[in-house]
């Protein structure tokens, strides 16, 4: 299965469904595209004096950071610059920029999801980019959308992505293909005595469990013909929503769940033999790769009720920093990395398929992405998005102790109401 196939899935579905939502007016310039000129990379920068150093956030991942580590290098034979990379948590990485950019304490770049991209617009976090056709030139149209916001291109598109499920085929022989195949294997495998369990998943992460929830009627934000998104109806504590949160509930209830699991703690057991199957995505193949080899394998979701689930797809990419002071380096830094080249080298050390049309990276640990990837939905890119996660993480804590589902999801949603509400009064 090829990238390209992968890439035409995904972004068909972000292009037709993300909305350009309103916002304030800002005074800013955008960040003018690097100049042409001779013996330089990408862009060719002549204009903007050249920095001794340019500096990186990047999501605080081993394999991440390794590419990254490697790819800079590059970056720095070609150009003369060092690139200073800083692990630092993605979701962790615009509360520290809102606090610390304006006084020069961001780094250069930064780097983030596309469901972000309407807060940071609004903050005024991200330089506003200028790029040419040629610049752009192989990166996937609905990914350079997904990282736009009210016509301001605020990123460059590094990593496209969804989840499915990943199995131990010395454990399972062939993938579930319904909710009841898995939850029978479940029954079958699960010892939590010995930390042995059918099927594992981060069940207090609203991320991986909002396919459950749509399953069954539940959604974000109602979106009209137009796909644009209404704010004021979140059906998250609609009958739909209740329906899936309860089907999690009784995961926890038969013990298939472990109380407290968490993404670290599924991979380690997982990685050990200890897990038929776990739901995650293309970010943890490299690891599981190494650790069962030819017993990997990987599938769509199952279905429920006969109907394939809807995982979310995101791109995410890198953003620079509204203050650096190397504005257009740190663009030309941003193209460097996810040209071509880097990019399938990205894939090959940190396992993520890159954002990208031009190259093709054949895998058959993928193709099951790629099948899920056609029935996967974005992620909402509005800045209300970023109040929808806290609550429905703390909501799904409380349901995984096995407080009333529906109980817990109207205080979510009126968390997340409330939350919209101050945020856009603060703007």
């Amino acid at each position: 299965m090829k990238l390209r196939s992968f890439l035409l899935l995904v972004v068909m579905g972000l292009a037709l469904a993300l909305l350009v939502a309103c916002g304030p007016d800002r005074e800013e310039e955008a960040a003018p595209a690097p100049a042409e000129g001779e013996g330089e990379t990408e862009g060719e920068v002549t204009e903007a004096e050249k920095p001794d150093t340019l500096t990186m956030w990047v999501n605080d991942e081993d394999a991440q950071l390794d590419a990254y580590e490697e790819i800079t290098g590059r970056f720095t034979e070609e150009t003369g610059i060092n690139v200073d990379i800083t692990p630092f948590s993605m979701l962790d990485q615009t509360d520290a920029l809102s606090l610390d950019a304006a006084s020069g304490g961001g780094p250069d770049l930064f780097f983030q999801p596309n469901d972000r991209m309407g807060d940071i617009y609004l903050q005024g976090l991200a330089a506003e980019l200028e790029l040419t056709e040629e610049q752009l030139e192989g990166y996937p149209e609905g990914a350079i959308t997904a990282l736009s916001y009210e016509g301001a291109q605020l990123g460059i598109p590094a990593v496209i992505e969804t989840y499915g499920l990943m199995y131990n085929t010395e454990l399972i022989p062939e993938a579930p293909e319904t909710i009841e195949e898995l939850e029978q294997i479940a029954a079958d495998l699960t010892d939590a005595s010995a930390d042995e369990y059918g099927f594992l998943m981060e069940g207090t992460n609203f991320y991986f469990l909002y396919p459950f929830l749509e399953a069954y009627g539940g959604y974000v934000f109602n979106q009209d013909a137009d796909g644009a998104y209404d704010t004021e109806d979140i059906g998250l504590a609609n009958e739909g929503a209740v329906e899936g949160a309860e089907l999690i509930q009784s995961w926890f209830e038969a013990g298939y769940l472990p109380q407290g699991i968490t993404g670290d703690i599924m991979n380690g057991l997982f990685e050990d033999g200890k897990v038929g199957a776990v739901v995650t995505g293309p970010w943890s193949i490299a690891a599981y790769s190494e650790a069962l080899g030819d017993n990997l394998a990987v599938a769509p979701l199952p279905t429920i009720d006969g109907e394939n689930l809807a995982s979310f797809s995101g791109v995410k990419g890198w953003l620079v920093n509204e203050y650096s002071e190397n504005i257009e380096w740190a663009t030309e830094l941003a193209l460097f990395i996810t040209n071509p080249e880097n990019a399938v080298t990205y894939f090959e050390v940190a396992g993520e398929l890159p954002a990208r049309t031009d190259v093709e990276i054949d895998d058959e640990l993928r193709a099951g992405l790629v099948e899920q990837a056609e029935y996967a939905v974005p992620m909402p890119n509005i800045p209300a998005m970023s109040q929808v996660w806290d609550p429905m993480a703390d909501a799904f804590e409380f349901i995984s102790q096995g407080q009333d589902a529906q109980e817990v999801l109207e205080e979510a949603v009126d968390q997340i109401k409330e939350q919209i509400q101050l945020s856009e009064g603060a703007n």
